[in-house]
């Protein structure tokens, strides 16, 4: 009787698997959930479109890739500033076992404010109790909503910004600008409303954008300056792990990111990693990284130098740092 009952039962158990109730139709499959996002490749910044091509969330295989957790919105951020150095940190940081990040930049509170909150929960990759969720989007830092809308999300969110000369970061974005747009003016004939007076043309965004004690100012109206990390472009060239050492004592992890897991790549002119997060190989950014600047007509340069030297002082009396930019 026994092999009786269990003849039918394998028998039955394929093609009885799609029976339902007699005389009730079968209730629609519920449509899969829209995938999670990969981390991006290091340079310039992917979409986040392009990124959901991960394996669906509650399939075994996602599991295996992302783990368990829960996605979380994050308590750390990269405010800024463009071409400071922000992607070579959010590199940096991944190597960290209790940081998770995504990869693209998600420009939530500037460009994507009114999708929700759940939206950009959504963008964020699963974490474990005691890892930090973290994301980096450098325009925050100028964007004028930006302080209000993240003290709106959480007033305890840790800031982070990398700053670097203002002068060489704007001849960076002038080079980045150059590389999709060889026929653009020069950088002197931009940099100056009237060159003959000397009128600097600070409605340029790559010159705006180095007046740091301006945009400060604004997130000091939402954030006390101690929930601010400052970290220099310089010293993450120089010293890497010493600024990294800084960085994870301000988000309170363990230093496991030292001297052991950097190289210096002297074509770039910066370091790289020796290993990437989940690999066994060395690690550099992308060409994107590390451009060859064009010659920059050096009485413009001290123009610029002068010109930026107030706001400089300002930034190093409100931030209790010297840079050395002077």
């Amino acid at each position: 009787m026994l092999f009786l009952w269990l003849y039918m039962f394998y028998s039955c158990a394929g093609s009885c698997a799609g029976l339902t109730t007699r005389g009730s139709p079968a209730p629609p499959r519920a449509a899969p959930p829209l995938p999670p996002l990969l981390p991006g490749e290091p340079g310039e910044e992917s979409s986040l479109e392009e990124q959901r091509a991960a394996p669906d969330a509650g399939s075994p295989i996602s599991s295996f890739f992302n783990g368990s957790g829960t996605k979380r919105l994050p308590q750390a951020i990269i405010i800024g500033v463009k071409k400071g150095g922000t992607r070579a940190l959010l590199e940096f940081l991944r190597v960290h076992p209790d940081v998770r990040a995504v990869g693209a930049e998600p420009h939530f509170f500037d460009r994507n404010y009114e999708r929700g909150l759940a939206w950009y929960r959504d963008l964020m990759p699963r974490t474990l109790e005691g890892q930090i969720t973290m994301e980096k989007t450098p325009s925050y830092f100028v964007t004028k909503e930006a302080p209000a809308r993240i003290s709106s999300m959480s007033k305890g969110t840790k800031l982070i910004v990398v700053v670097r000369d203002p002068v060489t970061r704007a001849i960076s974005d002038y080079t980045q600008t150059l590389s999709k747009k060889p026929d653009i003016p020069t950088f002197e004939s931009l940099t100056f409303k009237n060159r003959t007076t000397g009128l600097i043309d600070t409605s340029w965004s790559a010159i705006q954008i180095g007046i740091y004690a301006k945009h400060l100012e604004n997130w000091l109206l939402y954030f006390p300056i101690g929930q601010i990390l400052f970290v220099s472009g310089e010293r993450m060239i120089s010293d890497p792990a010493g600024e990294l050492g800084r960085v994870q004592d301000f988000l309170g992890l363990k230093r496991i990111i030292t001297d052991k897991h950097f190289y210096f790549n002297k074509t770039k002119g910066f370091p790289c990693l020796k290993k990437a997060e989940g690999s066994s190989k060395p690690h550099c950014l992308g060409k994107t990284k590390g451009r060859t600047h064009p010659d920059i007509d050096q009485e413009v340069v001290q123009r610029l130098r002068d010109f930026y030297r107030p706001f400089n002082m300002k930034f190093y009396q409100m931030t209790g740092q010297d840079f050395g930019w002077d």
